[in-house]
């Protein structure tokens, strides 16, 4: 069985009482009654988006044998949603372009003497706690991480950084003492925590990784007596994230000068722009894409954001929370729903308009580079797991407002299912009429679902070009100058969008989530960005 179906995560209650085969039988009491629904529960929103996309495929060819016309108003229907979200990505993305531009020309230093009042906390007592967790990566991608943190100003006195490794990777931990050593006079410390390989209950990963090095590193900072932990500001980074020069100053100010500190994320949107000429040109359209739909979900009110990737929390929201789950991937969903109900929807993000780089998934031939990013889109993919995590703490956590919780879940089940089920209704909406009935569809070209979803599919095409137009300003210059031979591939890589789109993200969420549905695990790899 998966992990989550065999041990749920009690969102802060005591687990469920088990029964041996020697204990009498005893009534169920409410909170094993409890504990068990929420189990179903958990293990049915797991499996909810890799059914309903194994139920679109049958259906939709049933009814293109039997009822073309309802299929084809069905799939008009969610094309032109797809459309209206295309359009409000880009009313979003450029009020978030617009954003930036502003918050990138604030000095925020001076920015905190404005904000600061009664309740705020003095600039230089606020602390800076990076957790850097990684498994290979190499020594000069962790290097470049690290300076990019030591440029800041007050790294010295503020700001102490964890290098977070896995004892399974070879060399890992020798790797990490020598950057200990070699950084410790650009910090006011640097920690090494090694996670230990094949710990029993664990997905090895990311978030496995995080729980240890919080464990670990907690006798330490409790010894410190020159820490106070309602001060301190942990930020959750990847190894190849490179952060905004300014972030840690309007992080700081934001932090020290915000009464809800203690219940906030930060989140800054993530443009994969940190190796963009290193990798190939095939991805770099769909990296685009990527970067533009997290930031339209950071400056778009009307859409729930979540962290991504690279985000910070206040110390106390992470105790509150009781740190990581071991036995999940998706690290920052799953920490922001269980801290969600460990407050009872008493929680917010707040988005940090001062973009970091990430560097994107790249290989030396076209099947690796393809290969790649299946295999980063698959690990992702398995965030679907997070919608039955937030029906089960929904469930055991009456007290949570039911509308907050019922958003949340929503939030986490939305994306999951437009990828999967959502995908593969279009695809087969738009084309088993046509394999099966073409001389039909000549006929209704000019019918009304027909001509709705076309339009609905330019407008689709017509903001992705726009997007990635925008993206292609953003990125930063080129080493060497544009050449007939670069122009062509991006621009074969933009028509080739849908297809990259079909094979590197809609096949492997549909990967992804039949292996939810069928209960079985999945291995955490790392891919290659270098």
């Amino acid at each position: 069985m998966l992990l989550s179906a065999a041990r749920i995560t009690t969102c802060g209650h005591a687990p469920m009482p088990t029964r041996t085969p020697d204990t009498p039988h005893q009534p169920a009491t409410p909170a094993i009654q409890q504990a068990q629904s929420a189990r179903a529960l958990q293990r049915a929103g797991e499996a909810l988006p890799g059914a309903l996309a194994w139920l679109v495929g049958p259906t939709a060819l049933l009814a293109a044998w039997r009822a073309r016309e309802a299929l084809l108003w069905i799939t008009a229907l969610l094309a032109v949603y797809l459309a209206a979200r295309f359009v409000l990505a880009a009313i979003a993305q450029a009020r978030g372009l617009r954003l930036i531009r502003q918050w990138e020309r604030t000095d925020w230093r001076a920015e905190y003497a404005r904000r600061a009042g009664p309740g705020s906390l003095p600039r230089e007592e606020v602390h800076h706690l990076v957790l850097l967790p990684s498994v290979d990566e190499s020594e000069a991608l962790l290097r470049r991480a690290l300076d990019r943190l030591a440029a800041w100003s007050d790294a010295r006195q503020s700001m102490s950084v964890v290098l977070a490794v896995e004892a399974a990777a070879p060399g890992a931990p020798a790797r990490a003492h020598r950057l200990r050593r070699a950084y410790a006079d650009r910090f006011r410390r640097v920690l090494v925590t090694v996670h230990p390989a094949d710990l029993p209950g664990e997905i090895a990963g990311k978030s496995a990784n995080l729980a240890w090095a919080r464990r670990d590193i907690r006798r330490f900072l409790s010894a410190d007596t020159s820490f106070a932990p309602d001060r301190a500001i942990v930020t959750v980074m990847d190894a190849d994230t490179l952060w905004h020069p300014a972030y840690f100053d309007c992080l700081t100010t934001l932090f020290a000068t915000d009464p809800a500190r203690h219940a906030t994320y930060w989140q800054a949107p993530i443009r994969y722009h940190g190796n963009i000429w290193a990798a190939h040109p095939l991805m770099r359209p769909l990296h685009a894409q990527a970067s533009a739909w997290e930031l339209a979900y950071l400056a778009a009110p009307w859409w729930m954001a979540l962290p991504m990737s690279s985000y910070s929390l206040s110390l106390r929201l992470l105790d509150e929370a009781g740190s990581w789950d071991a036995d999940v991937i998706a690290d920052e969903w799953h920490m922001a729903i269980k801290s969600f109900f460990a407050r009872r929807g008493q929680q917010r993000l707040q988005p940090v308009f001062l973009p970091f780089l990430a560097h994107a998934t790249t290989a030396g031939t076209i099947p690796a580079t393809l290969a790649a990013r299946y295999c980063q889109t698959l690990r992702h993919a398995w965030g679907a797991r997070e919608i039955g995590y937030a029906l089960a703490c929904a469930r055991q956590n009456p007290g949570t407002p039911r509308r907050a919780a019922l958003r949340l879940a929503g939030r986490a089940a939305h994306d999951n299912l437009i990828a999967g089920a959502g995908a593969l209704l279009l695809a087969a909406g738009t084309q088993l009429p046509l394999l099966v009935a073409p001389g039909w569809v000549r006929a209704h070209l000019l019918s009304a679902p027909l001509v709705i979803i076309n339009l609905a599919l330019l407008i689709v095409a017509g903001v992705s070009v726009l997007l990635w137009a925008w993206d292609l300003r953003l990125r930063p210059p080129r080493s060497t100058p544009w050449t007939l031979r670069a122009r062509l591939a991006e621009g074969i890589a933009l028509l080739l969008l849908p297809t990259l789109t079909a094979v590197c993200v809609t096949l492997p969420v549909l990967h992804a989530q039949t292996r939810l549905l069928l209960g079985r695990a999945l291995r955490f790899t790392v891919t290659a960005k270098e």
